[in-house]
């Protein structure tokens, strides 16, 4: 049975997809990226299923995301867009979508492109937490912060720390999948059929926790384990370190 993160809704086949197909695996499409900024700027105050529900409708009524043509949509588009019922109509998120939309093609101009300056918050590698359970999970940090303030800086609107961390996570920036998720793409199989897995970062954090002097002990034992759960010998390699 395929195991997924904690809060995905099984009912709802738009959030399942969401969840294996996109959330937490690295993006660097310009125009996804600003999609998904959007998309976490509308749910300030709202649900996720919401928007998701209605992500057709917001791709349709802001031309697909290309920022060239919301920047230059007027006041009267704006607020034509206030009696569609298929999307948030909220005067205040629909406005700041074409600021948003401004602010992303001066940073383009910049920084040569918006996943440039996006992913140098992280150092360009993604940052991976390890997640028992998604409520354990931080709602905004440090980087978050920061980052937050600096798109501020930059003009964007409904920016703050919390809705910058979604954007993080749903952005492969942070990988915040739960450990033990089939879809967390920085773990290895303990086994060809098993559920378990095992981690790069564990494996390290397991030997950096012995002394210089009892390694001689400690690394035959670890090896029989090894042996015992019958492990791959091509485990020494991670699909991000490959």
């Amino acid at each position: 049975m395929t195991k997924r993160c904690g809060w995905v809704k099984m009912n709802n086949p738009l959030y399942v997809a969401y969840h294996d197909e996109e959330w937490g695996k690295p993006l660097h499409d310009d125009q996804k990226l600003f999609e998904l900024l959007c998309m976490e700027t509308y749910q300030a105050g709202l649900s996720w299923e919401t928007i998701l529900n209605k992500r057709q409708a917001f791709r349709e009524a802001f031309h697909f995301y290309d920022a060239q043509k919301i920047a230059q949509m007027t006041d009267a588009d704006l607020d034509a867009l206030l009696d569609n019922p298929d999307i948030v109509r909220n005067k205040m998120k629909i406005y700041a979508t074409r600021a948003n939309a401004q602010a992303f093609l001066a940073v383009q101009k910049q920084f040569s492109s918006f996943n440039d300056y996006i992913w140098s918050f992280v150092d360009f590698k993604t940052i991976d937490n390890q997640i028992l359970n998604y409520k354990e999970a931080p709602t905004k940090t440090e980087l978050s912060e920061t980052m937050s303030k600096d798109l501020k800086k930059q003009g964007f609107k409904f920016v703050g720390p919390v809705c910058v961390y979604s954007f993080l996570e749903a952005a492969g920036l942070i990988n915040d999948h739960e450990n033990d998720c089939d879809f967390n793409l920085h773990k290895i199989p303990f086994e060809k059929d098993s559920q378990r897995y095992f981690s790069i970062s564990s494996f390290r954090d397991f030997t950096s926790s012995f002394s210089s002097a009892s390694c001689s002990r400690a690394i035959p034992f670890f090896i029989n384990s090894l042996s015992f759960l019958q492990i791959p010998s091509r485990i020494c390699e991670s699909p991000r370190e490959s």
